[in-house]
Formats: structure tokens, sequence, C-alpha cells
């Protein structure tokens, strides 16, 4: 088993998360990911606070394909600065890490 990473981004309305978790898991980036919310995100945006509702997209992935799904997060995302971030997982259970190699496969593994 390898390293893994918990990626993150936000995401301006459910149903764009769910498009974009389900085309990382169809594209066999991601082994699962998750849309949370809704959030409230607070932020300076070109000098002016922000308060917005948003969502919160997990993807649960080895730290081998992170360039990847962030490529794939990035070309799907509506936003021009887009938060997709990595966090490192220190540890998990055995056989979750081991299914999530499986369903990470690249195509020509």
């Amino acid at each position: 088993m390898g390293e893994y990473v918990q990626v993150q981004s936000s995401i301006p309305s459910r149903e764009k998360g769910l498009e974009i978790a389900r085309s990382l898991i169809e594209s066999s980036l991601a082994a699962c990911a998750q849309v949370v919310g809704p959030i409230t995100s607070t932020y300076r945006w070109k000098g002016e606070v922000q308060v917005d509702e948003e969502y919160l997209l997990l993807i649960k992935t080895p730290a081998a394909r992170y360039a990847d799904v962030e490529a794939h997060v990035h070309r799907m995302h509506s936003y021009s600065v887009a938060e997709i971030i990595s966090v490192p997982v220190n540890s998990g259970l055995a056989s979750y890490l081991a299914w999530m190699d499986a369903e990470t496969q690249a195509p020509d593994a």
C-alpha cells in the first residue's frame, strides 16, 4: 500500500459537486467522493470580504493520483481560482486503503 490523500474543493452547488464526484469515480481517479454541506465560506476576493453558501467536495485517492485529480477537478470547476488542496492521510484501516488502491488503478495498470 502506498501513500494516500484527501483532496478537498469548495463547490458552488450540490449538483456541481455530485457531477464532479461521479466523474472522478467513473474515471477511476478516486475511490470515494463526498459532497458535504451546505457550508458557509468567508473569504477575501478582489479586496472585498465575501460570505457565500458552498458545498465541500472530499475526494479519497492515492497520493500518486493527485495530479490527475487536480487537473480533472480544475477542468470541471466553475471558479476561476478554485480551492483544490490535498491533505495527507497519515493512517487508515488497511482493508480500506487496499480498496482505495484497487478502485483507482490507472487504465494502463
